[in-house]
């Protein structure tokens, strides 16, 4: 008798809404754990292509057991099913560990009705130490063993860098900055030859400098085939309140790199609208970048973004700029920092102080300070005064544009010296202003749905890294200066903006 994947899947739902209901949000969230709703267990076990006769399971911070029980459910739905299934679940909560041998249990009954000898382990303690012994390769080390499928929901919880767990990472070439990539990259270095690993994860390790190491190590071990986008940054784990943007992705160990990627979407946890397309490789991960970003194409206007974006002619090297981010980082500074400016301070540049396309300073009313005290205990937060393109390091969900960018002006606000508040990347010639022309021609382009839409293609959060900004590409002078031209007390607005740009720039192959 064929068993329905939704008898279990659903028996291990209940499980899961019961640990949930009873234990704090804030306790789950502190420790980064956020349980697998039940519709994307099993979107996740239906990823996996691969038919072996002796199926071997990871499943690393197994929570309830959402994610093995659905890959279970799934193998033994299949026309031709394995003759054995084998489960490995880490989890070091001491609350689920109950939860997680009920669904064992179920998984062994489903096995034992259809036929599939079935073995499973659950062990109570942290993967990643547990990991780093069976994936070392000394002399002495205990026999590796691996597994022809990888399904995991890791933690998402930066690492301490002072931390036990940090130092085992850092000791084992592995140095990372949060718990997700950490078991991602342990459970890929664990599967066997052509194993498949599924995995959800925030979008976050598609680009940006904090996860280039994470993402080198990822696609040497394995080829990418899949990802899955969650339209909707609410819903795929709508019960915990999760407003990270998040992925699923598929993975083969030790296979060259495919012709094409299979990239879907969602509005959310519903896959019965479920939109699928498949690009070429080099669309998602471009041959020639070092830093090997992921660029999630979804459609053909993504396409059309891309296209006309690899036309752009410069580079900030070329432009002669380079952004940096903003100096003075005011809870160190505090005791130099006043409200109102005076004969001895100069002006402190905030994020509140950007204002349709330039800076309007000072801000009297607001309840960020306007200066910082000029002294040689100052000096090295402060630049000369010039023309200067500031953008916002963090924006809100509520705002229109990922990258917002403002022009400083040094005539509307004469001081010999600046300073640009930590919250700001501010574009310069080798420390030094720009041309006025330059500057509002560079903050245009920057504010037009062309680079938006370019930045969301491979950054999944609000933060714009100046890292990120170094690596776009950028008209040439001329049409940055063609651009600057036309800019005059204030940027235009969104739909002129996009029209001066498409008018002035050459987007010619």
């Amino acid at each position: 008798m064929t068993v329905s994947a939704d008898q279990l899947v659903i028996s291990v739902e209940a499980l899961r809404t019961r640990f949930i209901g009873g234990y704090c949000r804030k306790a789950r969230s502190e420790n980064g754990q956020f349980l697998t709703p039940a519709r994307i267990a099993e979107f996740m076990a239906s990823l996996f292509r691969n038919q072996v006769e002796k199926v071997r399971i990871l499943d690393p911070g197994a929570g309830a057991g959402a994610l093995f029980a659905a890959c279970v459910a799934d193998l033994c739905n299949r026309k031709e099913r394995p003759q054995s299934i084998s489960v490995v679940a880490y989890e070091i909560d001491d609350g689920l560990i109950s939860c997680l041998t009920e669904t064992m249990e179920l998984c062994r009954d489903v096995c034992r009705k259809t036929g599939v000898r079935f073995d499973g382990s659950v062990l109570h303690e942290d993967f990643i130490p547990a990991a780093l012994e069976q994936t070392d390769h000394s002399l002495f080390a205990p026999e590796q063993r691996t597994f022809t499928h990888v399904i995991l929901n890791p933690p998402y919880k930066k690492i301490n860098g002072r931390s036990p767990t940090r130092k085992s990472l850092d000791a084992a070439g592995m140095g990372t900055s949060n718990l997700y990539t950490a078991f991602v990259w342990l459970a890929a270095r664990m599967l066997e030859p052509d194993g498949e690993l599924v995995a959800i994860t925030p979008r976050s390790f598609c680009n940006g400098p904090y996860f280039r190491r994470f993402r080198k190590a990822l696609l040497e071990l394995t080829s990418l085939r899949h990802i899955h986008v969650f339209d909707s940054r609410k819903k795929a784990f709508s019960d915990d309140g999760v407003l990270q943007e998040n992925v699923i992705f598929r993975a083969i160990r030790n296979r060259p790199n495919p012709a094409k990627v299979t990239i879907s979407s969602t509005s959310g946890a519903e896959f019965s609208a479920l939109k699928t397309r498949t690009v070429p490789y080099e669309r998602v991960i471009q041959p020639d970048d070092p830093d090997m970003f992921i660029h999630l194409v979804q459609d053909e206007k993504d396409d059309y973004v891309i296209e006309r974006m690899r036309t752009l002619s410069a580079s900030l090297e070329v432009l002669g700029l380079d952004v940096s981010t903003g100096r003075v980082v005011d809870f160190r500074a505090k005791r130099f920092l006043q409200q109102e400016p005076n004969e001895k301070t100069v002006p402190l540049i905030y994020p509140c102080h950007l204002r349709n396309g330039f800076v309007d300073w000072p801000k009297l009313d607001g309840r960020k300070p306007n200066a910082i005290l000029s002294s040689s205990e100052t000096a090295d937060l402060m630049v000369s005064s010039g023309y200067y393109v500031l953008t916002k390091r963090f924006t809100s969900k509520e705002e229109r544009r990922r990258v917002v960018a403002s022009v400083f002006d040094p005539q509307r606000c004469e001081s010999p010296l600046i300073g640009f508040e930590n919250h700001l990347n501010y574009y310069h010639a080798k420390g030094a202003g720009i041309s006025a022309n330059l500057a509002k021609g560079l903050a245009l382009f920057l504010n037009s749905t062309l680079f938006d839409a370019f930045f969301r293609l491979f950054s999944g959060h609000t933060q714009v890294n100046a890292t990120d900004l170094r690596k776009m590409r950028y008209p040439s002078r001329e049409e940055l200066l063609r651009l600057g031209a036309l800019v005059e007390e204030q940027m235009p607005e969104q739909e002129i903006l996009d029209e001066i740009v498409e008018k002035e720039i050459s987007f010619s192959a």
